[in-house]
């Protein structure tokens, strides 16, 4: 059987999630769930998706992410999660979408612009 792989991203982190019939095991870069992510508000972020369509400890999930930061990479996997179960069953859409999971944040880390120290802030004016 064919895993079929579900993309989610946020930031400059990519997730690339399988959700396979099974206990509620997580496994994120062949490791551990709670090693991968040791904060508790990252944990919750992931599962979040299952507990909205009720459907905790009924699917295994594998995820494969890279690139950016904890936050980051734990809601491309919440995004990737929560594609998938609205793939196997369509009736969770509606939950998903209430809560917000089913959305892209488009947020990026703004570009520094030349001239400036940072991307909004300016080096000090001075008028004399």
């Amino acid at each position: 059987m064919i895993d079929k792989i579900y993309v989610g991203r946020r930031k400059t982190s990519v997730a690339r999630v399988i959700l396979r019939s099974g206990s509620g095991k997580v496994t994120v870069n062949d490791k551990e769930f709670e090693q991968a992510f040791p904060l508790k508000v990252s944990r919750e972020d992931i599962i979040a998706p299952f507990k909205v369509t009720e459907t905790l400890n009924k699917y295994d999930v594998f995820v494969n992410v890279n690139g950016g930061g904890i936050t980051g990479q734990a809601q491309a996997i919440r995004l990737g999660i929560s594609r998938a179960l609205e793939d196997i069953n369509s009736d969770f859409r509606s939950g998903l979408k209430a809560e917000g999971f089913l959305t892209r944040d488009p947020r990026m880390v703004e570009r520094k612009k030349y001239g400036q120290p940072k991307a909004r802030k300016r080096f000090q004016f001075s008028k004399r």
